[in-house]
């Protein structure tokens, strides 16, 4: 146990420095929307969904809206899937650990997971139960520095709200960077911009959602009768 974590402890400094960054930015961005502070460090413990948390704070503050938040968060959260799927050899052979694994689940402690190569001397549970936990515990924690200067400290807070448009706009580019077929990233983006055209600012959220599905559906159905 002692061995898994300081193997793991270093290796997980660089998602430290990230999580600081965006948790702190976050925790204040609810706080400055009119939130009490337990809410952002609440949703970092029990909802721990990165981008999605910080998606949720618009439909916080708007009216209940079950069917959006729930297909949003299906939208933006379901590359987790994916991740689950790419994980489990390593986390069907887990013990108790695997419970708490799959719930903080994240992009970073996935990416650490699945190319952690693990000396012969160290129990692969405990190495990917030590990567899940502290992830999890940088991010509430970054999240709580954030919410309590954001209720102590007073300065102009316009514009904070910028954070989530950057975060979403940094996984854009990053994917474009790093891929050579662009066709996901042009239907992101071009299905919300015609249906904010039909649709308008107010209702274009859920039909640009459903036509991305039915793309990427139809592209399937079109691969797999080509292969028949």
């Amino acid at each position: 146990m002692k061995e898994a974590f300081k193997f793991v402890f270093p290796m997980t400094i660089p998602i430290m420095t990230g999580y600081l960054f965006l948790g702190i930015a976050y925790g204040f961005l609810v706080t400055s929307q009119g939130f009490d502070i337990w809410i952002p460090i609440f949703m970092s413990i029990f909802v721990y969904a990165g981008s999605m948390q910080y998606a949720a704070i618009p439909l916080l503050a708007a009216s209940f809206d079950p069917i959006a938040a729930f297909v949003l968060t299906l939208m933006v959260n379901a590359r987790h899937i994916f991740y689950s799927i790419a994980l489990l050899r390593q986390y069907h052979q887990m013990g108790w650990q695997k419970w708490y694994s799959i719930f903080t689940l994240s992009d970073e402690t996935f990416s650490l997971n699945v190319s952690m190569r693990i000396p012969e001397n160290i129990n692969p549970a405990w190495a990917y139960f030590h990567v899940s936990w502290l992830d999890h515990f940088y991010w509430v924690l970054a999240t709580a520095i954030g919410a309590f200067l954001g209720s102590f400290i007073s300065f102009n807070t316009k514009g904070i709200e910028f954070v989530l448009t950057a975060l979403f706009l940094s996984i854009f580019v990053e994917r474009w960077l790093n891929t050579t077929d662009h066709g996901a990233s042009l239907i992101g983006l071009l299905a919300p911009l015609l249906c904010l055209a039909i649709f308008g600012a107010s209702n274009f959220m859920i039909p640009s959602m459903i036509m991305i599905l039915i793309i990427f559906a139809a592209e399937y159905f079109l691969k797999e009768q080509s292969h028949v």
